[in-house]
């Protein structure tokens, strides 16, 4: 049985089939993605969706992640990799058939959860395999696995724009939401012949309750109150109800207490460095976010006047990580884990900055930059989990990935969003002062309060100006356009916002770098037999 079996009693080509496999899992989340960022659209004007409803079916691709990441971490071990996968496969080829099929708004939300839980379930199996085939080189190894995301965006996106252009007409949503089937049903064949070998920790003998300690009352305490957050975020949408004023606050203080609660029962308060790269997940995911966010934008005027799909700039932006991932082998010979995080956040930062003011065939070259930092972030940070605590297994590799997807949405897009709407106000407010007086509205995140252009208020009072002011007024502020000065003028400073969030992580994991220097350096932690 696959439990009996080391990553030694596999042989180099059982271990390729095991690791490629595991890399089209991941490919076929990343065409998933592709599909809903490209279709979104269309989907929601055939089917009479309005933008919130197009906006809760993305979403729920991507809520259950964490999750179902999280929840498999704990029983993975018990259960084998073999069946999980097996779901898995199900309910990301249920994703594709049932968006296929949809005809209204709830099987079309099902339909995108089924890929949010099959997703979250890939990751729950892939990282700690991974971790475990190639035990001695595990960041290079998960860095290159992480490569086939932005395979599965590339692939994706070329489909869509492929299928389009070669048959007459082009192809429907609902056709395209089956290119999903392109590499999940290859990696289900590749999986049914492939031996498991066990986790590490298991191997090593390390009790399923010291697992448990690694992440204690800290960890618990950040992911809970996230995860709450989000669930809640998704009751009160479905159900229309009204969500709590500080609900952000009261979820942190149910995580507080079931954080107690765990830490107790384990007695263990955590690994305080393990919390510490829970905590920089957040502005890794936020950093990511600048770019991920605007990147569509900003090459769209460097493509006008050719004959280029702006959504080519999705593939040009992930082939770059692609390539930068696969050769990862190479640069990791020069750094360490926490050295090369610490040269992320300077590419990252310059980046970032050069792409605030870039212009023209500039923005190629400032991209580029950005991407050379960007990249290795994610990866780099699940190597050196899994590297430094061998001994949460599956729980802890999991549980950094899983925070930082939840941080993307829950902390990084409204915190992105807060400064676009504080830029724009900031613009208005300097050259359309009338509209500024009319339409100013209060706005906040957190903790934090800041004064935005409510856009109702603003179309009101455009509307209400003689037809000789109003594209006047309509060329600093539209709501429905991004071609307002105020709306091009945001993209630029929330880059430039951005910044911060890469140069925090420079400093932060340059601290990490010299502590471990100062200990004779950085060196992964072996587990000894129990």
């Amino acid at each position: 049985m696959s439990k009996n079996i080391s990553a030694s009693d596999l042989t180099p080509g059982e271990k390729k089939l095991l690791f490629w496999a595991s890399f089209l899992s991941l490919t076929a989340a990343g065409v998933g993605f592709a599909f809903r960022v490209a279709m979104g659209g269309e989907y929601g004007a055939e089917l009479s969706l309005t933008n919130q409803q197009v906006g809760e079916v993305f979403g729920a691709s991507l809520w259950p992640i964490a999750l179902t990441m999280i929840g498999f971490s704990l029983v993975i071990d018990r259960t084998g990799y073999k069946l999980p996968m097996m779901i898995a496969f199900v309910l990301q080829v249920g994703s594709g058939i049932g968006t296929f099929l949809s005809q209204s708004y709830l099987p079309l939300y099902l339909s995108a959860l089924a890929a949010g839980l099959g997703h979250g379930i890939v990751e729950a199996v892939i990282n700690p395999v991974c971790a475990a085939v190639y035990p001695k080189e595990k960041t290079k190894w998960l860095t290159i696995l992480h490569a086939s995301w932005p395979a599965g965006l590339v692939l994706g996106t070329l489909l869509i724009i492929g299928g389009d252009a070669f048959i007459e007409g082009g192809m429907t949503w609902r056709a395209h939401a089956l290119w999903i089937l392109v590499p999940a049903v290859p990696y289900v064949f590749m999986y049914l012949p492939c031996k498991f070998p066990i986790d590490e920790r298991v191997q090593a003998g390390v009790p399923y309750i010291e697992m448990l300690r690694q992440v204690g009352f800290l960890t618990a305490f950040l992911a809970s109150g996230l995860m709450i957050y989000e669930i809640g975020n998704q009751v009160y949408q479905l159900t229309d109800a009204v969500r709590p004023e500080r609900w952000f606050e009261i979820s942190l203080g149910i995580g507080a207490f079931v954080g107690a609660v765990f830490g107790f029962a384990v007695k263990s308060f955590g690994r305080p460095l393990f919390f510490l790269m829970c905590l920089l997940m957040i502005p890794v995911a936020t950093a990511e976010l600048g770019t991920d966010g605007w990147i569509k934008g900003l090459m769209t005027p460097v493509l006008e006047g050719q004959d280029i799909n702006p959504a080519m700039a999705l593939v040009f932006s992930a082939s770059i990580m692609l390539v930068l991932r696969v050769f990862a082998g190479g640069i990791l010979k020069f750094f360490s884990p926490p050295g090369l995080l610490c040269l992320s956040g300077i590419f990252s930062a310059v980046g970032l900055f050069w792409l605030s003011s870039a212009a023209g065939i500039a923005v190629f070259g400032a991209f580029v930059l950005y991407a050379l930092g960007q990249t290795y972030f994610w990866p780099c940070v699940l190597g050196f989990t899994s590297e430094r605590y061998p001994q949460g297994g599956a729980l802890t590799l999991n549980t950094v990935s899983a925070i930082g997807l939840l941080s993307a949405g829950i902390v990084g897009t409204p915190l992105l969003g807060a400064a676009f709407d504080r830029s724009i106000h900031r613009t208005v407010a300097s050259e359309a002062p009338a509209l500024e007086a009319a339409a100013t509205g209060e706005g906040n995140f957190m903790w934090m309060e800041h004064e935005k252009i409510d856009p109702q208020k603003a179309g009101a009072f455009i509307a209400s100006l003689p037809s000789a002011d109003q594209a006047a007024t309509t060329a600093v502020y539209h709501e429905a356009s991004p071609q307002g000065t105020a709306q091009r003028k945001a993209g630029r400073d929330v880059l430039r916002y951005a910044v911060r969030f890469p140069a925090l992580l420079f400093i932060i994991f340059g601290v990490i770098a010299l502590y471990f220097r100062s200990r004779g350096g950085y060196k992964p932690v072996e587990l000894s037999e129990h």
